[in-house]
Protein backbone atom coordinates (compact mmCIF):
# COMPACT_ATOMS: atom_id res chain seq x y z
CA UNK A 1 0.00 0.00 0.00
CA UNK A 2 1.18 3.50 -0.80
CA UNK A 3 0.08 6.41 1.33
CA UNK A 4 -0.21 9.81 -0.31
CA UNK A 5 2.18 12.45 1.05
CA UNK A 6 -0.85 14.44 2.26
CA UNK A 7 -2.67 12.03 4.56
CA UNK A 8 -4.83 12.28 7.68
CA UNK A 9 -4.16 11.24 11.28
CA UNK A 10 -7.25 9.98 13.08
CA UNK A 11 -6.79 9.99 16.85
CA UNK A 12 -9.34 8.35 19.15
CA UNK A 13 -9.14 8.97 22.91
CA UNK A 14 -11.04 6.44 25.05
CA UNK A 15 -10.62 4.59 28.35
CA UNK A 16 -9.16 1.12 28.67
CA UNK A 17 -12.38 -0.14 30.28
CA UNK A 18 -14.54 1.12 27.37
CA UNK A 19 -16.17 -1.74 25.51
CA UNK A 20 -18.04 -2.39 22.30
CA UNK A 21 -20.18 -5.43 22.88
CA UNK A 22 -18.07 -7.77 24.96
CA UNK A 23 -14.66 -6.64 23.61
CA UNK A 24 -12.37 -3.74 24.50
CA UNK A 25 -13.27 -0.74 22.34
CA UNK A 26 -9.70 -0.05 21.23
CA UNK A 27 -9.39 -3.65 20.01
CA UNK A 28 -12.64 -3.39 18.03
CA UNK A 29 -11.45 -0.15 16.41
CA UNK A 30 -8.11 -1.67 15.38
CA UNK A 31 -9.70 -4.84 14.02
CA UNK A 32 -12.24 -2.83 12.02
CA UNK A 33 -9.47 -0.64 10.58
CA UNK A 34 -7.58 -3.79 9.57
CA UNK A 35 -10.70 -5.33 8.03
CA UNK A 36 -11.11 -2.20 5.91
CA UNK A 37 -7.54 -2.46 4.64
CA UNK A 38 -6.40 0.75 6.27
CA UNK A 39 -2.68 1.53 6.33
CA UNK A 40 -2.19 0.77 10.03
CA UNK A 41 -3.25 1.48 13.58
CA UNK A 42 -1.42 1.90 16.86
CA UNK A 43 -2.80 1.72 20.40
CA UNK A 44 -1.06 3.81 23.06
CA UNK A 45 -1.75 3.32 26.76
CA UNK A 46 -1.49 6.43 28.89
CA UNK A 47 -0.39 6.60 32.52
CA UNK A 48 -2.55 9.58 33.44
CA UNK A 49 -5.26 11.78 31.97
CA UNK A 50 -8.73 13.25 32.20
CA UNK A 51 -11.52 13.94 29.78
CA UNK A 52 -14.87 15.70 29.62
CA UNK A 53 -15.84 14.49 33.11
CA UNK A 54 -12.64 16.05 34.56
CA UNK A 55 -12.12 12.85 36.57
CA UNK A 56 -8.40 12.02 36.83
CA UNK A 57 -7.44 8.55 35.64
CA UNK A 58 -4.03 7.50 36.93
CA UNK A 59 -1.71 4.52 37.32
CA UNK A 60 -0.22 4.75 40.78
CA UNK A 61 1.48 2.13 42.92
CA UNK A 62 -1.51 1.77 45.25
CA UNK A 63 -4.02 1.76 42.41
CA UNK A 64 -3.21 -0.71 39.66
CA UNK A 65 -5.65 0.80 37.19
CA UNK A 66 -8.31 3.48 37.22
CA UNK A 67 -9.61 3.21 33.65
CA UNK A 68 -6.39 4.50 32.15
CA UNK A 69 -6.45 6.53 28.94
CA UNK A 70 -6.02 4.75 25.61
CA UNK A 71 -5.30 6.48 22.31
CA UNK A 72 -5.79 4.77 18.96
CA UNK A 73 -3.95 6.42 16.06
CA UNK A 74 -4.66 5.63 12.41
CA UNK A 75 -2.98 7.31 9.45
CA UNK A 76 -4.49 6.84 6.01
CA UNK A 77 -5.70 8.76 3.00
CA UNK A 78 -8.48 11.29 3.66
CA UNK A 79 -11.15 9.29 1.80
CA UNK A 80 -10.61 6.13 3.84
CA UNK A 81 -10.62 8.05 7.11
CA UNK A 82 -13.82 9.90 6.17
CA UNK A 83 -15.52 6.61 5.23
CA UNK A 84 -14.56 5.16 8.64
CA UNK A 85 -15.95 8.07 10.72
CA UNK A 86 -19.69 7.12 10.72
CA UNK A 87 -18.95 3.59 11.97
CA UNK A 88 -16.45 4.94 14.50
CA UNK A 89 -19.09 7.38 15.78
CA UNK A 90 -21.42 4.45 16.39
CA UNK A 91 -18.70 2.63 18.37
CA UNK A 92 -17.43 5.46 20.60
CA UNK A 93 -19.73 6.49 23.45
CA UNK A 94 -17.53 8.55 25.76
CA UNK A 95 -14.32 9.83 24.25
CA UNK A 96 -12.74 12.28 21.86
CA UNK A 97 -12.04 11.85 18.15
CA UNK A 98 -9.70 14.23 16.31
CA UNK A 99 -8.40 14.60 12.77
CA UNK A 100 -5.32 16.39 11.55
CA UNK A 101 -3.47 16.65 8.28
CA UNK A 102 -0.09 14.92 8.25
CA UNK A 103 2.75 14.71 5.78
CA UNK A 104 3.83 11.11 5.20
CA UNK A 105 7.57 10.97 4.74
CA UNK A 106 8.06 7.18 4.80
CA UNK A 107 5.70 4.22 4.96
CA UNK A 108 7.25 0.83 4.24
CA UNK A 109 7.78 -2.63 5.64
CA UNK A 110 10.93 -4.75 5.85
CA UNK A 111 10.52 -6.28 2.38
CA UNK A 112 9.84 -3.01 0.57
CA UNK A 113 12.30 -0.55 -0.93
CA UNK A 114 11.93 3.20 -1.12
CA UNK A 115 9.59 5.75 0.36
CA UNK A 116 5.81 5.75 0.08
CA UNK A 117 5.85 9.51 -0.35
CA UNK A 118 7.97 10.15 -3.45
CA UNK A 119 8.82 13.60 -4.57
Amino acid sequence: MILPPESVLLRIFVGESDRHGNRPLHEVIVMEARRRGMAGATVLHGVMGFGASSRIHSAKILRLSEDLPVVVEIVDNPERIEAFLPDLDAMVGDGLVTLEKVRVVTYRHAGAKGSAAPG
